[in-house]
């Protein structure tokens, strides 16, 4: 019997996962780095699970193994050129028969396989715990302030040798705000998001402060997990400032893209009721003759600072310049110099 072996975040580093769900349960959310090598397909799962109700076990067995012995080798096979020397880890929903069938198989053939304890359920119950405790290694600072002041570049631009840094749009796939889906995609699970934060969050050095964006409950489609939104309140903020036409010129930059139009139009579409019939339509104007800027600035103008922070109910700890980001980059080390 293959040896069981209990989830830590470290076997991410150190093993090669092998997933043998199906490529439907794969997709939903899987421990990151693992590779898919599905015992059953999509089809024969829901296949086997029908005779499982209807005839029982034995019977479902049966029909699983006559299913999946034809690609017994190609499967072990693929296993091994996966692990390239690394030792294996097999894992299912609940380290159940299908692990521990293909972690016998391997072992067979003549390579060592672990399988997991408690399968994916068990790793999933490791994120959620990891989130409603919050107990991250290292303090959080966490940037608020206005559309286009350059929150987000500027968090990616930091030292890494000093700083830990979490870019939750860029793992959301969102950029936060009415226009943020625009040449995006969140086309993947609640689980999975929370799957890459956690990941990101793990793999940060322990010795630096981690710089992240005020972000609200909801990006985009997805929600904050646990009790992160909470913690992040209650971490240092920093409240970032720019002039208007530097926000006007990084709103440009980053949204006003020919390729974005009609994503852009059925944008302000949606925010038509906030924004009103008269500004609607200066808009809408502006975008169907390309003015970039009168776009930029009407939206932060008719829509952005009146809508978001409208109420602050708290006091920053800091306040931080972002027209020039490398002095932004000294000052932000000195007001933490400062608090430590």
């Amino acid at each position: 019997m293959p040896e069981k072996i209990t989830f830590t975040p470290e076997l991410v580093d150190t093993h090669c996962l092998i997933d043998v769900r199906t490529p439907l349960e794969f997709e939903e959310d899987h421990i990151p780095g693992a590779h898919n090598v599905p015992l059953l397909t999509n089809e024969e799962r829901v296949e086997v699970g029908i005779i499982y109700k209807e005839s029982g076990p034995s019977e479902a067995r049966r029909r699983g193994l006559e299913l999946t012995c034809p690609r017994f080798y190609v499967m072990v096979d693929r296993i091994v050129s996966l692990a390239a020397s690394r030792p294996i880890i097999v894992y299912c929903w609940r380290g159940g028969l299908r692990s521990q069938s293909v972690a016998m198989l391997v072992e067979t053939c003549g390579t060592t396989a672990k399988q997991l304890i408690g399968g994916y359920k068990t790793f999933r119950t490791h994120v959620i715990d990891y989130f409603e405790k919050c107990d991250f290694h290292s303090p959080l600072i966490v940037m608020h302030g206005m559309t286009g002041t350059g929150k987000t570049e500027f968090i990616n631009s930091l030292d890494l040798s000093q700083w830990g840094t979490i870019d939750l749009e860029g793992i959301a796939c969102h950029r936060g705000s009415a226009f943020g889906a625009l040449g995006l995609e969140q086309n993947f699970t609640q689980k999975h998001f929370e799957t890459a934060l956690w990941n990101a969050f793990r793999s940060l050095p322990a010795d630096r402060p981690i710089v992240l964006e005020g972000e609200s409950q909801r990006i985009g489609k997805y929600s904050l997990p646990g009790g992160l939104y909470q913690k992040m309140a209650e971490s240092c903020k920093v409240w970032c400032h720019a002039s208007i036409e530097t926000r006007i010129d990084r709103l440009s930059v980053e949204y006003a893209r020919p390729e974005y139009r009609d994503e852009m139009l059925d944008a302000l579409e949606r925010i038509r009721k906030k924004l009103g019939a008269i500004r609607y339509a200066e808009l809408k104007n502006c975008l169907e003759g390309w003015d970039v800027d009168g776009i930029a600035r009407g939206l932060i103008e008719g829509y952005y600072d009146k809508m978001y922070y409208k109420h602050r109910p708290w006091t920053p700890d800091f306040e931080l310049q972002l027209e020039d980001y490398r002095q932004a980059k000294s000052e932000l080390k000195k007001l933490w110099s400062t608090r430590v």
